[in-house]
């Protein structure tokens, strides 16, 4: 992903690329024309920009969290997998730079929430069940768009969470399913995604819009309204 938004971003006239962070030594697709550096690199690069777009590990984004939050730059998190602790401390880094954190970046995705909010609401003697289904790689699991989908039905249900099914297989990109299912029918509400440029788009259009704000911790609900 990270390796995406960079390719992305360096053929986007809206910007213009500060630097290129690796964990340990770039890989030959990403371009050549900016600093590749490592964490410990980093800082000096920050003074020229405007945001920080991460798609890691927990782990390395909260240390890019404590960089933004000294050099007063703007974060965009794509990263998943995060403890409530280490959620906990991603939020206190944004009381002093705007950080977004967003399990997906998909305007889609963020639709699928609310319409699953409102079923589980409206059909409240309906069983809910969410499943979700991705490539091989991926790391975490549940994903973090489906547990952001279980939170959105525990709204509607008293706190009460469904259950989550998970599958790795390929290199399917993304498919999230709510299921509904009560006497004689069944109502199933389902995202999949083509392509991993959607998510990388999604937090380049973040960044921008994240820009101009204020300290604050920001998600998909605050740009999209």
């Amino acid at each position: 992903m990270g390796s995406l938004v960079a390719q992305l971003a360096a053929k986007d006239p809206r910007f213009e690329l500060a630097a290129c962070l690796f964990h340990k030594n770039p890989i030959d697709s990403e371009p050549r024309v900016v600093p590749a550096v490592t964490l410990e690199e980093l800082g000096p690069h920050l003074e020229h920009a405007d945001a920080i777009i991460d798609f890691s590990t927990p782990e390395a984004s909260l240390a890019l969290a404590a960089l933004a939050a000294k050099s007063k730059t703007a974060l965009v998190v794509g990263t998943t997998g995060f403890s409530k602790a280490q959620m906990s401390r991603l939020k206190g880094f944004s009381r002093k730079t705007p950080v977004f954190q967003a399990p997906n970046f998909s305007p889609a995705v963020f639709l699928l929430r609310r319409l699953a909010r409102e079923a589980a609401g409206a059909l409240a003697d309906f069983d809910v069940s969410i499943s979700e289904l991705h490539h091989a790689a991926k790391k975490d699991s549940p994903s973090g768009t489906a547990l952001a989908l279980a939170d959105s039905v525990a709204q509607a249900r008293g706190g009460r969470r469904p259950p989550v099914v998970s599958q790795r297989a390929g290199d399917i990109v993304g498919d999230h399913a709510v299921l509904l299912a009560g006497p004689h029918e069944r109502l199933e509400i389902v995202h999949r995604a083509h392509a991993r440029a959607l998510f990388a788009r999604g937090a380049l259009d973040a960044a921008l819009w994240l820009s101009n704000r204020r300290p604050g911790f920001y998600g998909m609900e605050d740009m999209l309204g």
